[in-house]
């Protein structure tokens, strides 16, 4: 199997996208007898580096770095002039006009993103519904059950979505160092018990919930740890005597400051999936749960296909300080139930390294591309309403917020809040 994988950002590159596609993309490579990577770079950086760290040789893009709609129109257009391209059995892609370029050009792919499009820009719907259907079309692999379920719902055939989860690196939590050990190898002398949050720090993470929980918790200490600087999330901390920002860090100190906390939290908000679709199913939830250190979270739907409340995790009410708090107090009381909780989740977490999710990939690409069946859509009239009614949704939604997102209807949010909130 040869396989062109093509990704439309800059590298090298922290974003989380660019660490999943790239990372994916470094142990599918080991698996499959030829690979590339077509990347638009900046001028200062050479193949090389960026070759060793996909695992694989890199093209250089003919595309502009800016403006970013141009780079991708530039990347999806420039890649039929190389020769790889070509050669390959397939092109591997994030991007969905990378993904219809391909196909109008008569080659396979596959498609690998995070984002229910269809709900999100639901203007796009039988486009999305025309693509994925096509025969050259191989596989959606998406990172949650609750973006396949999006898909599901234009009638799709469900060979062509197929939910793989995103990993995470072992190599990060193989430091010697225990909890104390770790606290001092990355300053924190505070006895008190630590809460740490590792990510982008700004209002799209939910961050802005953690603020006021830390004024109500004032026993803990909170450690955030990715600022890039002074924004929002930085001036509201600002004073607080118990939350302490650190700045973005490499990935070795990252391990050690996973290591060094009694809780690791992700913002228990409903505002990353729904009000920003920027987050389905946060990346670090797979390295929390590796970690084997008690975890609090949200009780949302993407969440709760890998955590569990009382059982991997404790999950609270969403958007609410006031339960993020008594949450996190119930956690720091009973360590005897939170270090089951994690213990469980460190055992579940064992088949969800990065080497086990391109595995999955290798197996699902090779059976569609041996299949020889022709699965048919079912876009019919139920789906041609829900598409102009949401269509409209939409179009209102972006004249009054300028924000191409739309979120859920009032009526999906609270079905999908449901009964198993906690009211902590």
């Amino acid at each position: 199997m040869k396989v062109f994988f093509t990704f439309e950002n800059p590298l090298p590159n922290t974003a989380a996208d660019a660490e999943v596609f790239v990372t994916t993309a470094n142990y599918v490579a080991r698996l499959v007898s030829a690979s590339w990577l077509h990347v638009p770079l900046p001028e200062a950086t050479g193949t090389a580096a960026i070759a060793r760290l996909a695992g694989m040789p890199v093209i250089r893009a003919q595309a502009p770095l800016r403006p970013a709609v141009l780079r991708h129109l530039a990347c999806g257009l420039t890649m039929l002039l190389r020769r790889q391209y070509w050669q390959a059995d397939l092109v591997y892609t994030r991007n969905l006009w990378v993904a219809w370029i391909a196909i109008r050009s008569g080659r396979k792919i596959v498609f690998d993103h995070y984002r229910p499009w269809p709900d999100q820009i639901p203007l796009l719907r039988y486009w999305l519904y025309r693509l994925v259907c096509h025969r050259n079309f191989l596989v959606n692999i998406c990172h949650s059950d609750y973006t396949r379920e999006k898909y599901l719902e234009l009638g799709i055939p469900a060979e062509k979505l197929r939910c793989v989860r995103n990993g995470f690196e072992p190599e990060r939590l193989r430091s010697p160092l225990d909890r104390d050990a770790a606290r001092l190898a990355v300053g924190l002398t505070d006895p008190r018990k630590t809460v740490i949050y590792t990510g982008r720090l700004n209002h799209k993470k939910g961050l802005d919930l953690v603020i006021p929980a830390a004024r109500l918790a004032p026993e803990l200490l909170f450690v955030l740890v990715g600022s890039a600087g002074e924004g929002p999330i930085e001036t509201m901390a600002a004073g607080i005597e118990n939350i302490r920002i650190v700045g973005w860090q490499p990935p070795d100190m990252l391990g050690l400051y996973v290591r060094a906390a009694d809780i690791l939290l992700i913002p228990p908000s409903w505002n990353p999936l729904a009000k920003f679709g920027s987050t389905v199913l946060p990346l670090k939830v797979f390295l929390y749960m590796a970690s084997g250190t008690p975890i609090l979270a949200g009780d949302t739907p993407d969440i709760r296909e890998v955590l569990t409340h009382d059982r991997t995790a404790y999950l609270c009410r969403p958007d609410d300080p006031q339960a993020l708090a008594a949450g996190l107090r119930a956690l720091a009381a009973d360590p005897e139930a939170a270090a089951r909780r994690a213990e469980m989740a460190q055992l579940e977490s064992r088949d969800l390294t990065w080497d086990a999710r391109a595995r999955r990939i290798v197996d699902i690409i090779a059976g569609r591309l041996n299949s020889t069946q022709a699965e048919r859509g079912t876009w019919g009239r139920a789906e041609s309403r829900v598409w102009i009614s949401q269509s409209w949704r939409w179009l209102l939604h972006l004249l009054r917020t300028r924000s191409w997102v739309l979120p859920p209807s009032r009526t999906a949010a609270a079905t999908t809040a449901g009964p198993g909130v906690r009211d902590a």
